[in-house]
Order: C-alpha cells, then sequence, then structure tokens
C-alpha cells in the first residue's frame, strides 16, 4: 500500500509531463479517487489507506487537501516512483478520466455509491465531514467491474 501523498505527488508529475500543464486541484482529488476505484477493481485492495470525505464537488482526501492549501500544489513532492504493480491502475486512470474536465469529473464521482451514501441526508450545497466506506468504494469498484464485463461481451459479438 502507498502514502497518498505520494500517489497524489506522482499524479501531478504526470499530468503536467503529459500536458504540459498544472493538475488543479479538483481534478487532482477526482483522479485520486478514481486511482483508489481502479486499484480496487484490478487487485482487490486499495491503493493508499487515507479516507476520502464526501464534499459537495465529489471525493476529496483532507490530508492532501491540508498539505496543498498551506504550501500549494507545486509543493507535492516530486519524482516519486510508482511501484510496477500499480502502473495499470494508474495507465487506466490517466486514460479514461485524465483529459476530462474537473467539474465533469466531479459529476463522474457523484455518481458513485460511496459518495452518494457519505452525503446521505446532506443538501447539494452543505458541508459535509462524512468518510466515504471503503466498502462502498468496493462497491462501486464491483459496479464498474461488472459493467466492464459486459461491454466486453457485447463487444465480442
Amino acid at each position: 500500500m502507498e502514502a497518498a501523498i505520494n500517489i497524489a505527488a506522482y499524479i501531478a508529475d504526470r499530468y503536467k509531463n503529459e500536458t504540459g500543464v498544472s493538475i488543479d486541484e479538483m481534478k487532482l482529488h477526482k483522479l485520486l479517487y478514481f486511482s483508489q476505484r481502479e486499484c480496487v477493481i484490478q487487485t482487490g485492495s486499495p491503493l493508499f489507506s487515507e479516507q476520502f470525505y464526501a464534499w459537495k464537488y465529489g471525493p476529496v482526501l483532507v490530508k492532501v487537501r491540508d498539505i496543498i492549501r498551506k504550501r500549494g500544489i507545486g509543493s507535492l513532492p516530486s519524482g516519486y516512483e510508482l511501484p510496477e504493480k500499480y502502473l495499470s491502475v494508474m495507465n487506466k486512470v490517466f486514460s479514461q478520466y485524465a483529459h476530462k474536465t474537473s467539474w465533469s469529473l466531479s459529476r463522474l464521482s457523484h455518481g458513485e455509491i460511496s459518495w452518494q451514501k457519505a452525503r446521505n441526508g446532506f443538501s447539494p450545497d452543505e458541508s459535509c465531514g462524512v468518510a466515504l466506506s471503503l466498502e462502498d468504494i468496493k462497491a462501486d469498484a464491483q459496479r464498474i467491474r461488472l459493467r466492464r464485463s459486459v461491454i466486453t461481451v457485447l463487444e465480442k459479438r
């Protein structure tokens, strides 16, 4: 298992290298969430242990948010070497999500069971400090795994 701050640093570096621009904080948090879910899909285990919180624009890692808020996104460590076993996870996340806008990623994250359950009882504009359950993230992963299986079968027809 990795530290979320290292995964955030990897995502920020890779995004900058691939696009030529710095990633914004909203997109970073959403790519972190989709990385966590994708790791569960591919390996059955989370990528990192830190919990997401159900903020109004989607899942947020408060630990990463606090570092960025105090020192800026450029303060994330650079040059983090992602272990080889997670490369396919990050390749999938980047191919599916990195090209999308921050706001479209926010809307996608609002479709996640884990985010919806954590926000249950809160209005759309209300602050929410409830953590997303790892079990609910695993349910999201199972839903996506099933969807991909169905698409694969349909594509073979």
